[in-house]
């Protein structure tokens, strides 16, 4: 269960606390998929850097399955993200040097290799339809195949949580659809908590929990 408890972020400026989000409380379990929208500059990628342990709130608490990744040592906080936590950018962040499959497999380089990798790894490209581009480097693929291969990239691990940022937002419509049905439809087979922060208001519609962030603050959509 991720539970987000009146969390809170401002930033020192020379005029006083620059607010950003202010008390906000979520509480999602397995299976639970939620998008979140609001206008540029809303803190709606701050909220999703926060509850995906990147940046640490100013006040509040962020606990997943009971843990509190803030309290642990560097090391061990890195850990935690690569095993729990999957985030799917706007730009795929895939490393051009590598094929498709080495890209998806980065995250298992830093754990304990239980001998499947590579087979889930080919697994969840056959998923997002991408089993005859498995050595393809990131260039000789489109958009839409880029972020496919985000996609199986942030569910190797089998993380608790999947975390998007605008994962449709340089995407054509057709290209967008496609993806937006995978990250369904896969989040719906691995069980995970889905998390999107869009402006594209289509693709919040397509999620059971909607919420908007206006004023530093989650409303229900």
């Amino acid at each position: 269960m991720l539970k987000v408890e009146n969390v809170s972020k401002e930033y020192p400026t020379p005029r006083g606390p620059l607010k950003i989000v202010s008390e906000i409380s979520l509480s999602l379990s397995r299976g639970d998929a939620l998008s979140i929208m609001g206008p540029s500059g809303s803190g709606k990628s701050t909220l999703l850097y926060m509850i995906g342990a990147l940046e640490p709130p100013t006040s509040g608490t962020v606990t997943l399955d009971g843990q509190n990744p803030f309290q642990l040592k560097e090391k061990e906080l890195a850990a935690f993200r690569n095993r729990e936590i999957g985030f799917i950018f706007q730009d795929h962040c895939l490393l051009p040097q590598c094929s498709v499959i080495e890209n998806v497999l980065t995250p298992t380089m830093v754990s304990s290799s239980n001998g499947h990798e590579a087979e889930r790894a080919r697994s969840l490209l056959t998923e997002v339809g991408l089993n005859e581009r498995l050595e393809h480097r990131p260039a000789e693929l489109s958009g839409g195949e880029k972020q496919r291969v985000a996609l199986a990239r942030a569910l190797i691990m089998k993380p608790q949580l999947l975390l998007c940022d605008e994962p449709t937002g340089n995407l054509d419509h057709k290209a967008a659809d496609v993806v937006a049905s995978l990250l369904l439809e896969l989040h719906r087979q691995q069980e995970t908590i889905l998390i999107v922060v869009t402006h594209n208001a289509e693709l919040a519609a397509r999620f059971p929990l909607r919420y908007e962030l206006i004023d530093n603050r989650l409303q229900p959509a």
